[in-house]
C-alpha cells in the first residue's frame, strides 16, 4: 500500500489541528451560558396595624392675655425681663401710686365726716322727737330732722363706696401676672404716661401666653369628618369629639411621633368657604418647649386594628391604569400581579387587595426582572423601620 501523498497529509494535519483548537472552545461556550439574572424576593409583611390620618396644624396658647393699664399715671417700675417665664401673682409693672394713695386718704376722711354728720343728725332727731311730744316744736320740724338723719346715713354709704373705689385704683397701680406663662417684651418704658380705663383706649403694656398645656389646631376635610362620624355611629371608633381620642404629633425637625395628646374639641360647623372643620387637640408642655405659633404634623386613628399586608413602595410598578407588583413563581418565572394599594404605613405601603401572604415579590432588582422571563430569586426581608422618638 502506497503512502498518502503530501497534499493528503497536509489536509489531515489541518483537520486535526482545527479539531484540537476549536473543540474545547465550543464546549466551554456551551458550559458558560449566562444564568438568569439575580433578584431579591420576599413575602409581604403581615402585621396588625391601625391606619392613621395625618394633618398639618399650628400650636396656640390656651390663654392669651393683654395686660392693659386700669388707671392713668406715670409708669415707675418694671419687674421682669422681656420673654421670661412668670408665675401667677408676680409683680410686673408699677404706676405712680401717690395720687391714688392721696385719693384714698381723702375718701377715708370723707367717711369720718359723714359719720360725724350722722351723729349730729341723730342727736337733732332725738331732741326734736322730745319737743314734738310736748308740742313745743312743729311736726314739720321733726319731719325735717328725720330726713336729715336719713341723708346723713346715706352719705356714709357714699363715702364708704368712694373708699372702696380709691382702694381699687390704688391696687390697680400694681399690675401682676394673672396666669403662669411666658411674657412678651414691655411696650411702654419707665417714665411714660399710660392711659387707664376699661375701654380699648387703655394703654397696652405687654402680653402673656400660657404654655402648659398647649393647644394644637388643625383642619379636617368634610369627607374625612363624615367618614369619622359614620364610623362612630356604627360603633367602630370613638367619636371625633370624645376627649379620650389620643393623637400624636411631631415637629418639622423630628422623626416618629414623640408628642402625645388628646383631641378635646370639634367645631360646631363646617367652614363654608374651605369645606373644612376645625379640630383641636391638647398636649402637655411641662418643659415649655412647644411654643404658640409653631407648625407641626399630627395623626389620629383612621381605622380599627386589623391584619394588613405591607410591602415597600418601591416594589410597586405603575402600568398605565393600574398598579402591579412582580412576583416570582416556584420555577423562577416572573409573574406580574395587579394590586390595589392603600396608604403608606411607616416606611411601607398597605396593599388592599390582589396579593396573597405567600406570594414572593421582587423587592430589589426590578430592572432585571421581565414578565415571563426567568430570574434567580435570592431571599430578602421586609421590615418596618423602628420609630425614632
Amino acid at each position: 500500500m502506497s503512502e498518502p501523498s503530501l497534499l493528503t497529509r497536509c489536509v489531515i494535519s489541518a483537520a486535526i489541528a482545527a479539531i484540537l483548537f476549536l473543540g474545547p472552545g465550543v464546549e466551554a461556550r456551551a458550559q458558560s451560558a449566562p444564568a438568569p439574572p439575580a433578584v431579591t424576593v420576599s413575602v409581604p409583611l403581615q402585621k396588625q396595624i391601625v391606619e392613621w390620618q395625618e394633618f398639618t396644624g399650628q400650636f396656640a396658647a390656651v390663654d392669651y392675655i393683654e395686660l392693659r393699664a386700669r388707671v392713668s399715671g406715670y409708669l415707675t417700675e418694671i419687674h421682669f425681663e422681656d420673654g421670661q417665664i412668670v408665675k401667677k401673682g408676680d409683680l410686673l409693672f408699677v404706676i405712680d401710686p401717690r395720687p391714688f394713695q392721696a385719693a384714698l386718704d381723702s375718701a377715708k376722711a370723707q367717711v369720718e365726716q359723714a359719720n360725724a354728720q350722722v351723729e349730729l343728725a341723730q342727736r337733732n332727731l332725738q331732741r326734736s322727737s322730745t319737743l314734738v311730744k310736748r308740742s313745743d316744736e312743729p311736726v314739720s320740724v321733726y319731719d325735717q330732722r328725720v330726713s336729715e338723719f336719713k341723708v346723713a346715713t346715706a352719705m356714709v354709704d357714699v363715702a364708704k363706696a368712694a373708699v372702696t373705689t380709691a382702694e381699687l385704683n390704688l391696687e390697680y397701680t400694681r399690675i401682676t401676672a394673672p396666669i403662669d406663662g411666658r411674657i412678651s417684651n414691655h411696650l411702654v418704658s419707665i417714665g411714660n404716661l399710660v392711659n387707664g380705663g376699661d375701654g380699648g383706649a387703655s394703654t397696652l403694656l405687654t402680653t402673656i401666653v400660657s404654655l402648659d398645656p398647649i393647644y394644637f389646631n388643625f383642619d379636617m376635610s368634610e369627607g374625612d369628618y363624615l367618614a369619622y362620624q359614620r364610623a362612630a355611629a356604627k360603633g367602630l371608633m370613638l367619636p371625633t369629639g370624645d376627649s379620650f381620642v389620643e393623637v400624636t404629633l411631631h415637629l418639622a425637625d423630628e422623626r416618629g411621633w414623640p408628642h402625645k395628646g388628646t383631641m378635646n374639641f370639634v367645631d360646631n360647623r363646617v367652614n363654608r368657604e374651605s369645606g373644612t372643620i376645625r379640630i383641636r387637640a391638647q398636649f402637655p408642655n411641662h418643659d415649655y418647649f412647644l411654643t404658640p405659633g409653631l407648625f407641626g404634623r399630627t395623626r389620629i386613628p383612621g381605622s380599627e386594628p386589623y391584619m394588613a399586608i405591607l410591602i415597600p413602595g418601591a416594589a410597586i410598578v405603575a402600568d398605565q391604569s393600574h398598579k402591579e407588583v412582580l412576583t416570582v413563581a416556584d420555577d423562577g418565572t416572573v409573574v406580574p400581579k395587579v394590586i390595589r394599594p392603600g396608604p403608606s404605613y411607616e416606611n411601607l405601603r398597605i396593599v388592599r387587595s390582589g396579593l396573597a401572604a405567600s406570594d414572593r415579590i421582587v423587592v430589589d432588582g426590578l430592572l432585571r426582572a421581565r414578565p415571563g422571563a426567568k430570574v434567580t430569586p435570592q431571599p430578602g426581608n421586609i421590615e418596618l423601620e423602628p420609630e425614632t422618638n
